[in-house]
């Protein structure tokens, strides 16, 4: 296991971290092309509001699904698709380079598959208390809840001792992302409409940092042995 605090936070970028952001800004990028009438013609125009219509979490598909006891693939699936939709290409930006920077600073202690089950754990763990928490007719995009349970999983490792931060204050980056939404809510004029989305972020933290405890080398035998005493 290679130790964290030697990685720079773009150095030797891993395969999956990489291939992540690429399906993010991919998206956008064709999104941007299409309004500006590069591709896809006058259709083009309106595929940013398809996806969403199609892929974002809705509290009313949710409810539909529930209400009939019925869950198709097809709508489940907007679970982990909505991280690689954005409202803006600067949206994108930030999720993409926030994955890229911190997808590689945990990758040596959780590399290849668990970097995936870090990424989208955190992504559904942020729409469920997205959905259970509020009952909002905005839907939930983007893909800061998965890049907050990324940070969810530095926080875990720097407590650790594995990174260069200090473990007494392992908890301050998620503390102050979170805090700073509000303000961004006032100067934007949105008022209480960032709530939602912050609950997002926040369940898609403690996801990431529950994962990142239950995945680390050992973990999972050091509970069993425990369960075996019992």
């Amino acid at each position: 296991m290679l130790d964290p605090r030697n990685q720079s936070p773009f150095h030797s970028l891993p395969p999956i971290v990489v291939a992540l952001a690429v399906v993010i800004i991919g998206i956008e990028l064709m999104f941007q092309a299409g309004t500006a009438g590069l591709i896809g013609g006058r259709e083009a125009v309106g595929w940013r509001l398809g996806a969403l219509r199609d892929w974002a979490v809705a509290e009313s598909v949710w409810a539909w699904m529930i209400d009939r006891g019925e869950w198709p693939l097809r709508q489940v699936a907007r679970i982990i698709a909505y991280p690689f939709l954005h409202g803006s290409f600067t949206h994108a930006a930030f999720v993409a380079v926030f994955t890229l920077a911190l997808g590689n600073a945990v990758a040596p202690v959780y590399p290849n598959l668990r970097i995936l089950v870090l990424f989208f754990g955190a992504a559904i763990g942020g729409a469920f208390v997205y959905l259970i928490v509020f009952d909002t007719q905005a839907p939930l995009l983007g893909g800061y809840p998965a890049v907050y349970g990324l940070i969810g999983a530095f926080t875990y490792l720097t407590q650790r001792g594995l990174t260069r931060g200090d473990p007494k204050n392992a908890f301050l980056l998620i503390g102050f992302l979170l805090a700073i939404q509000p303000v961004f809510g006032l100067i934007t004029m949105r008022n209480l409409a960032w709530l939602p989305d912050w609950s997002a972020d926040l369940g898609g933290a403690a996801s990431g940092y529950g994962l990142a405890a239950l995945m680390f080398p050992g973990a999972l035998a050091r509970l069993r042995d425990r369960m075996r005493q019992r």
